[in-house]
């Protein structure tokens, strides 16, 4: 078609600014859309001291949880990511696009190491900022969480806890985050050069690698991510062991003592539910949303 739009022929660095606007719709409507899942996902990784907050998979979460406590309860904790996601994903995308451009990643060829340095350097600087909001997310999203707002939940954090409360998973998340981001956006990179070399824009290739990316990604770091999550809802547990964890080598410990090597993989099935179709949607809306902006 002659009208047909040449995506990948557009310039490649199409400035900070679209990049960054770009960024915080895609992740706004990334997390928001898949926020259920997610909430599935962090019960199913705390250590639950009553048998009413363990779950056997992924359907007997969304029934006990939909029967006991109201669908309403699978979205509890949505507005902190929502504050936090928009100005994390644009931070995430605008410093990618920029790391990426300096390393050569736009040039002809292959470039895994571009791609990989410019995800790492984009998810150091975007986790700084969500940690706290992500923090509030798992308090909010626990079984029985005291919790109903946000604001409130951050200033009983803070009273209670102090500001190391919204950071103490900083370094796992990082742990985490770096591979999870150079893995997902070499992928995605790689995958979106086999499956559409022509450069013509397809919404279809951008879902399909992006998916693939985020379900790989997610997959690889799940243990990471059951540590992040015992370290960020440590005070809202009963369990003093629990409450008294510093470290990820004390999760670490934890999740080895009470449940073995299947401990590392709890919540691995709704972590990868989340993920891939999250992803998808998230290098569709971001993609799109960077060449409609730049037109």
């Amino acid at each position: 078609m002659a009208d047909e739009i040449e995506y990948e022929a557009l310039p490649p660095n199409a400035g900070l600014g679209v990049n960054m606007l770009a960024g915080a719709l895609a992740g706004i409507t990334e997390h928001a859309v898949m926020f259920p899942v997610d909430s599935i996902k962090t019960r199913m990784q705390v250590f639950a001291a009553s048998p009413a907050g363990v779950y056997t998979g992924v359907g007997n979460a969304f029934t006990r949880i939909s029967a006991t406590e109201g669908a309403r309860a699978l979205w509890r904790g949505v507005s902190s990511v929502i504050m936090g996601a928009g100005p994390a994903h644009a931070v995430h995308f605008g410093m990618y696009e920029a790391v990426k451009e300096l390393a050569g990643g736009n040039e002809a060829g292959s470039h895994l190491l571009a791609t990989s340095l410019a995800g790492a350097s984009a998810t150091i600087a975007s986790d700084a900022l969500m940690n706290p909001f992500d923090v509030i997310k798992q308090r909010m999203q626990v079984h029985k969480s005291e919790f109903r707002s946000a604001l409130t939940c951050a200033k009983v954090v803070y009273r209670t806890e102090g500001l190391s409360a919204f950071y103490i998973s900083y370094p796992t998340t990082l742990t985490m985050t770096v591979p999870f981001t150079a893995v997902q956006f070499t992928v995605y990179e790689e995958l979106k050069k086999v499956l559409n070399p022509s450069g013509v824009y397809s919404p279809g290739t951008h879902m399909l690698a992006g998916g693939l990316a985020g379900g790989v990604a997610a997959g690889v770091t799940t243990p990471l991510d059951v540590a992040k999550t015992i370290l960020q809802t440590r005070g809202s547990s009963a369990d003093p062991e629990i409450r008294a964890v510093r470290g990820m080598r004390d999760a670490f410990r934890i999740i080895w003592a009470r449940d073995g090597i299947k401990g590392f993989a709890r919540g691995l099935t709704p972590r990868v539910m989340t993920f891939m179709p999250s992803n998808a949607l998230c290098w569709l809306s971001y993609e799109f949303f960077k060449a409609a902006i730049r037109d």
